[in-house]
């Protein structure tokens, strides 16, 4: 497609995932009539990164199913779009972006839905280039050109959602699978121990080869990737490597313009960077979250991109709201539905309502007595009033109701 060659625009969006596009869509549909231009990093117009790792990846949805828009859209609207380009440098004095491609654009209002950048792998090796991170469509593309060409044997490095995601995928398409994870459990800084041992459970049922509390000292290979040595001394040979350990946000031009942040940049109660003009949103803005008892945090999901977007274009429009919206999360493994409801940072005590063996429960979360976050596999119903429950506000919960499947949640109101 083509890409804009503009030099100034009333509102500038840096990158040009959910976030960003959110934030263009909303601008026009709360009637912003000034210029708009999204600049992304991505040769391809905005679409969805969570597909990536799942329904993408497996051959299960082309790219134009991933779309966010279809291309005409953006055109239909007004919505300029500058691909292929990321901005290096930002001068909030003069309210003027330096691009990569050498360009520059001046701007009214900037928002950056710049979400983040893979964490590497940091051992002797993993430049190889069968090593994989799953962060945009040129990743997910090489890993099914890779696949396409015969890789048959995959190490797949961290336990959380991205690396259960392809293990799950790359079992679907026939892999040998070996997933490492350094800590004792999987999904240790997003759930619970029951969840864990669940999802532990299933991969190993599908046949992955789950390694826990086990590190990765160096891939192996000289030109391409042979295999992989744990810290244990073990050798485990592979034909490629996918790597899933976290992301960077991708802020670096925003600090070095002196916006404040250490985890991200820091943004108020509707989204303002401590810049003058300059708004964050997404993966990368840490903001007090009301679901997290006040705590800066900073969340990794389509709901707070989208959410947050909204906030920001409100705000642009002169009507200013704080930012309050209950997170929430899924991710697909197998012909398992995870859905999560809310936050479970501080937790001090879980429940089970249903049996894990039946692969449909929920996991309740509580701190002080107070549900706080639903994990729900399999259970729609629960998945829907969980938050409705969450968002009521609701204090200390009857833990003999909350266990019960058969009590339908939205009764506990």
């Amino acid at each position: 497609m083509t890409t804009a060659n503009i030099q100034h625009a009333d509102v500038v969006i840096v990158g040009t995932g959910h976030g960003g596009a959110q934030a263009a869509i909303a601008l026009r549909q709360h009637g912003h009539e000034g210029s708009i231009l999204m600049i992304g990093r991505d040769d391809a117009p905005p679409y969805e990164r969570p597909p990536l790792s799942k329904e993408y990846l497996a051959g299960d949805k082309g790219f134009e199913r991933i779309m966010i828009r279809p291309e005409k859209f953006w055109a239909d609207k007004d919505i300029a779009l500058h691909l292929g380009a990321a901005v290096t440098a930002i001068d909030p004095a003069a309210h003027r972006l330096t691009l990569s491609d050498g360009g520059a654009v001046t701007y009214r209002k900037l928002i950056w839905s710049g979400g983040g950048d893979p964490r590497r792998l940091p051992v002797p090796g993993a430049v190889l280039p069968q090593v994989f991170y799953v962060r945009d469509k040129s990743d997910a593309d090489a890993m099914m050109q890779a696949l396409a060409d015969g890789a048959k044997r995959a190490v797949v490095i961290g336990g959380g959602y991205i690396g259960l995601e392809a293990a799950a995928v790359l079992r679907k398409l026939g892999c040998e699978v070996v997933l490492v994870e350094r800590l004792p459990r999987l999904l240790a800084r997003v759930a619970g121990e029951e969840l864990s041992t669940f999802y532990a459970d299933e991969h190993r049922r599908q046949g992955v080869d789950v390694r826990l509390s086990t590190g990765v000292h160096a891939v192996l290979g000289d030109d391409t990737v042979t295999g992989v040595r744990l810290d244990t001394g073990e050798e485990v040979a592979c034909d490629m490597v996918v790597v899933g350990i976290g992301i960077v946000p991708a802020v670096g031009p925003l600090i070095a313009a002196g916006a404040a942040g250490s985890n991200g940049v820091d943004v108020d109660f509707c989204c303002r960077t401590t810049l003058d003009d300059i708004y964050a949103i997404g993966d990368c803005a840490a903001h007090a979250n009301d679901f997290a008892d006040g705590a800066v945090i900073r969340l990794e999901s389509v709901q707070n991109a989208h959410d947050m977007a909204n906030t920001v274009a409100k705000a642009i429009m002169g009507e200013k709201e704080t930012y309050h919206a209950l997170p929430w999360f899924w991710s697909n493994q197998y012909d398992l539905k995870l859905q999560t409801a809310g936050l479970s940072l501080g937790f001090d005590e879980t429940m089970l309502r249903g049996d894990p063996e039946s692969r449909k429960f929920t996991v309740v979360y509580l701190k002080g007595g107070k549900p706080i976050a639903f994990d729900c596999v399999g259970t729609m119903k629960d998945y829907v009033q969980a938050r409705k429950l969450l968002e009521s506000g609701v204090g200390k919960v009857d833990p003999a109701l909350l266990a019960d499947p058969e009590v339908a949640l939205k009764d506990l109101i």
